[in-house]
């Protein structure tokens, strides 16, 4: 057993100065079968595609998801394989105003919020034009070229099926280029933030709902977040290396992205590219926005993360989680980087009651901020001051909105101290921010993009405009009880030894009890033992150079982590090791969160 002496060495030995690891894996790929076939290029697809097709009759659907270059990839196509007819599925929605009239009760006029809607790809488009394209359809008796988003409903019979597809993270940079709109829009010229909320809340779900449908028909999938270098593999293959995934541990693709308030800590220690004035986020782990990377030798496909959780939901969630939450993956891990840059904006979340009556969301973001790094003097803005009149606060508020005074935060909200390993609960309801020269692992559950901003110390966007502030949201879901003396008794370190062993500890951190969500971090210097017990585990390694995660009966090939990646633990991995590769002499740690009451045997 580990002795007293040991347990505190462990975290003794720990250095409050970034560890400056430069092996943080910026593209995490999984490798497949090298004798699988990947095709590169455009020369190597389209002659792929057109051995496959007759001149007919035959009908060639190209599915593509919204935000794909449909005009560029129809004449590609077109040029190789002839087609006697082409039938493009925009061309078949209803005029532009009305599905604005039609989106309009679940987009409103919030400019980031939303609701969640059962709207389909079939509700986009006008019944004359579908009519009557089906009737060209049928009358023809050559090769027919059916492409763009819907257009696989367009027949109960297509010969081959391609589908196009491009991640979230590209589709946002190709709408902060305004190189395009939405799904049956053309609005390339709105603002990124207008385009990105009415893709979140209908595009993406549309589609998603689609893909889903037509999954076990793909013949191909055309991966086109490179547009001068595309990739494809055959359907079978993108369903194998998915099922494959989906029974092993695996990192998703992080993205990075600047902001107002954003740091210097990660460009240094992840060697990002130097010419971003900072770094704000990093999306660790967001399947629905962050991608997988499968390997083909020298070549490699991204595909959405996503679609592993929509097409393999109980193996990667677990039963308990997919019967709750459906295929949504309900754990989400960041970092917030503020090492030489500013306050995050004071914000609160809100209350479950809150999210489920105005946006249709069934649960919502209770977070913790685990404190990877810090320097000088950082703190971390939680919970109201004792004695604070909420009539007072709410009136500074309201003032400093219009533009009539700063918001004097400090008065009003409590500042605590943050230290390298720190672990801070914030259940939804609690004002809270990180401040400056924090490294802040934010560990949370994944309602989408509800964050009510209350002040941002009066600082503009990058974009030179004002950020958002929903002050009457943020007002409304302000807990006014969670005051100094309940902050501290409930939300800052609250670590709860829980077992131990031979060179290692296990204790429970962090999150308060109202949270659906449980981390445990354990101290280590030898190998530890975990099992998912049937649910999702998703840890990150927040102390240590680099380890190997491994099977104990060999049903998955051994996966190697290093410093600070965030990694996904399927259900149906069951047990699995965690073990120090390199300098085994210094502390350990992970951290792990799950969802409570999820797994088969308990946690």
């Amino acid at each position: 057993m580990v002795s007293k002496t040991l347990k505190l060495s462990l975290i003794e030995k720990v250095n409050p100065v970034s560890p400056g690891y430069a092996n943080y894996d910026l593209h995490p790929r999984t490798q497949i079968d090298s004798s699988v076939q990947c095709h590169q290029g455009w020369e190597e697809i389209l002659e792929t595609i057109q051995r496959d097709v007759d001149s007919g009759p035959f009908i060639l659907c190209v599915e593509c998801y919204p935000g794909v270059p449909v005009a560029e990839l129809t004449e590609r196509v077109k040029s190789a394989v002839g087609p006697t007819l082409v039938i493009e599925s925009e061309q078949l929605f209803r005029p532009e105003f009305e599905l604005n009239e039609m989106l309009l009760p679940y987009l409103g006029d919030d400019p980031v919020f939303g609701r969640l809607n059962p709207i389909e790809i079939e509700n986009f488009f006008d019944a004359e034009r579908l009519s009557a394209a089906r009737e060209r359809l049928s009358a023809s008796s050559g090769l027919v070229l059916l492409v763009g988003p819907g257009a696989s409903l367009l027949s109960s019979k297509i010969d081959l099926l391609v589908f196009a597809e491009i991640s979230r993270w590209n589709i946002q940079q190709l709408q902060r280029q305004n190189v395009i709109g939405n799904l049956g829009a053309k609005n390339f010229t709105d603002s990124p933030g207008k385009k990105y909320k009415r893709a979140f809340f209908v595009d993406w779900r549309s589609a998603d709902r689609l893909k889903v449908k037509i999954f076990s028909k793909i013949d191909y999938l055309l991966d086109l977040n490179d547009r001068n270098v595309p990739r494809m593999i055959s359907g079978d293959v993108y369903r194998r290396g998915l099922s494959e995934i989906a029974r092993r541990p695996f990192r998703v693709v992080p993205f990075f992205d600047p902001g107002p308030w954003g740091g210097q800590w990660m460009k240094r220690t992840f060697n990002l590219p130097p010419e971003k004035v900072n770094y704000a986020w990093c999306f660790d782990c967001v399947p629905e926005e962050n991608s997988l990377l499968f390997g083909f030798d020298d070549r490699t496909v991204e595909i959405p993360a996503l679609d592993l959780i929509l097409t393999y939901p109980e193996e990667v969630l677990g039963t308990a989680i997919f019967e709750e939450f459906g295929a949504e993956f309900p754990i989400r891990f960041d970092f917030l980087d503020t090492v030489e840059g500013g306050n995050l904006s004071l914000q609160v979340h809100p209350l479950r009651s809150y999210i489920s009556e105005h946006f249709n969301i069934p649960y919502t973001q209770d977070e913790s901020y685990y404190i990877l790094d810090q320097s000088g003097d950082s703190v971390v803005y939680l919970g109201i001051k004792d004695g604070v009149d909420p009539a007072e606060m709410a009136t500074a508020l309201k003032k400093a909105q219009s533009g009539e005074a700063p918001f004097e935060a400090e008065k009003f909200v409590n500042l605590w101290p943050s230290h390298k390993h720190d672990h801070f609960s914030v259940p939804g309801g609690t004002v809270h921010c990180s401040g400056s020269n924090n490294v802040v692992l934010e560990i949370s559950a994944t309602p989408y993009i509800f964050t009510f901003k209350l002040w941002d110390w009066g600082r503009m966007g990058l974009d030179g405009k004002p950020r958002p502030i929903h002050l009457d949201h943020g007002l409304a879901n302000i807990q006014w009880n969670r005051t100094t003396d309940w902050v501290r008794e409930q939300l800052f370190n609250k670590n709860e030894f829980v077992a131990e062993g031979d060179g290692w500890r296990e204790e429970r951190t962090g999150v308060h009890h109202s949270n659906f969500l449980e981390t445990r971090r354990h101290w280590f210097t030898g190998v530890v033992s975990h099992d998912t017990k049937g649910t999702l585990n998703v840890l990150n390694l927040v102390e240590g150079e680099e380890v190997m995660v491994e099977s104990p009966e060999n049903r998955f090939p051994p996966f190697v982590v290093h410093y600070a990646e965030t990694f996904i633990v399927p259900a149906s991995v069951g047990p699995y090791t965690i073990r120090p590769t390199r300098r085994p002499d210094k502390p350990y740690a992970t951290i792990k969160a799950f969802v409570r009451n999820a797994a088969v045997d308990g946690n």
